[in-house]
């Protein structure tokens, strides 16, 4: 076979399996862009609900700064239902974008696969005829020529060929490099789609908690304005018995602390745990501690104004030591719902007050990791975060009744720790 009629021969090779594609790829192509028009409209909805759960969290706001009446407490569980409810349409717009991305990327990826075996097979047969050609000596083709011109018109024409087929060697790198790329999307979305899968579950049990919650509420004030301030007097009263346990309890644990153990007080060793910090009590003796409300004792922690259903998050990678809800006790008007995390820096991070805890004792956390949700368990004057910090060393977690014979949390989970082991959070957390 001569020359010339190789390169022609090769350079149908490439063009043809273009004109038998081009078909398939415009269909696909077709279907991708009514996904992405399909996305865009869900992206869309998603930036409707979130005015509307800024609406939500805005009113809750109000109606917290509101004097604690039965009315006012009844308005507040309205608003969280309405605010959850809007939680979960968000999330489930997000699970069917997030499908359709899913979708979109299979599709591209259909293509790309396509793209490259079709690459592929192409050069594989120009290499099969450039081996074929290989038989015919450089200095065979030369002598068969009847001059020079005709010689380097055939050199040329084989050249030409190389350089194609160079570039789409090229062009399959590039393809094969974008496979990668939408194969590892693909993945990260699969993985989104199970975190929003299990937020979609945790939604749903913080509404049929809010359910709960204002139907106990009229059963036990029986809509009465008398019987709800009664209840809270009752409370508050259980509370402050339960801080007189506590602060006895605490006051008997042997702690020494080493400074050498945990990180530089000012070293921000944190994150935030939620997205939007907003500071309601501060650590210490501050002037809501000094009226009494800790019986003469320090706040042990820092408060964060968060609506219910707030997404917290790990402060940093840890292990979930243990998880507890006092409120199984009757009575027992502690933490509520709560979970503790030790962290590789000799610090250990409690959260309570939560409406959801969505980790397990044991469980490895990263960075940012989703936890638990902001709630009001326990006893507690409206929605918010407590975040307590300790030295990992000294912070223990038992039952009440393993400390006290009569106490009014019984079989109830805690954490305890000496005084010394409570640490300032704002120590380690970046600047607002």
């Amino acid at each position: 076979m001569c020359t010339r009629t190789i390169a022609v021969f090769i350079l149908g090779l490439l063009i043809a399996p273009l004109l038998t594609v081009g078909t398939h790829f415009a269909q696909a192509q077709s279907e991708v862009q009514k996904l992405q028009g399909q996305i865009t409209e869900r992206n869309d909805r998603l930036s409707d609900i979130e005015k509307e759960i800024a609406e939500y969290e805005a009113a809750l706001n109000e109606v917290g700064a509101e004097k604690d009446t039965l009315q006012r407490a009844i308005n507040q569980l309205s608003l969280e239902r309405k605010k959850v409810l809007a939680d979960i349409s968000y999330t489930e717009n997000k699970i069917s974008s997030t499908d359709l991305t899913i979708n979109k990327l299979t599709l591209e990826i259909g293509v790309a696969e396509k793209d490259i075996a079709r690459n592929e097979e192409s050069i594989k047969a120009i290499l099969r005829k450039f081996n074929t050609a290989d038989n015919e000596s450089f200095i065979e083709v030369f002598l068969r020529q009847e001059n020079i011109s005709a010689f380097w018109n055939e050199f040329e024409e084989l050249e030409t060929v190389k350089e194609t087929m160079f570039l789409q060697i090229e062009d399959l790198n590039e393809s094969k490099s974008i496979l990668e790329q939408k194969r590892s999307q693909s993945t990260s979305e699969r993985s989104n789609l199970v975190d929003l899968k299990d937020q979609y579950d945790d939604q749903q049990s913080i509404l049929a908690h809010n359910t709960a919650n204002k139907s106990n509420l009229l059963s036990a004030t029986k809509n009465e304005e008398a019987s709800y301030q009664t209840l809270l007097e009752q409370k508050k009263n259980a509370r402050d018995t339960l801080l007189a346990e506590v602060r006895d309890i605490e006051s008997q644990i042997q702690f020494i602390l080493d400074p050498n153990t945990i990180p530089t007080p000012g070293t921000a060793v944190f994150r935030w745990p939620l997205d939007s910090p907003y500071i309601t009590q501060y650590f210490g003796y501050t002037k809501f501690a000094q009226s009494g409300a800790y019986g003469g004792s320090q706040h042990n922690g820092m408060d964060l104004g968060a609506p219910i259903g707030t997404k917290l998050y790990a402060p940093l990678t840890g292990t979930v030591r243990n998880v507890g809800n006092t409120d199984a006790v009757p009575g027992c008007y502690s933490w509520g719902q709560w979970l503790l995390i030790d962290h590789p820096n000799g610090l250990s991070s409690m959260f309570a007050h939560l409406s959801q805890i969505s980790v397990s004792p044991g469980q490895k956390v990263n960075t940012g990791d989703i936890v638990g949700y902001v709630g009001s368990t326990g006893y507690s004057t409206g929605p918010h975060l407590h975040y307590t910090v300790y030295v990992t060393d000294g912070v223990q977690v038992k039952q009440f009744n393993q400390f006290k014979k009569v106490t009014g949390c019984g079989a109830a989970l805690s954490p305890f720790a000496a005084i010394d082991a409570y640490l300032d959070p704002l120590d380690y957390l970046p600047t607002l």
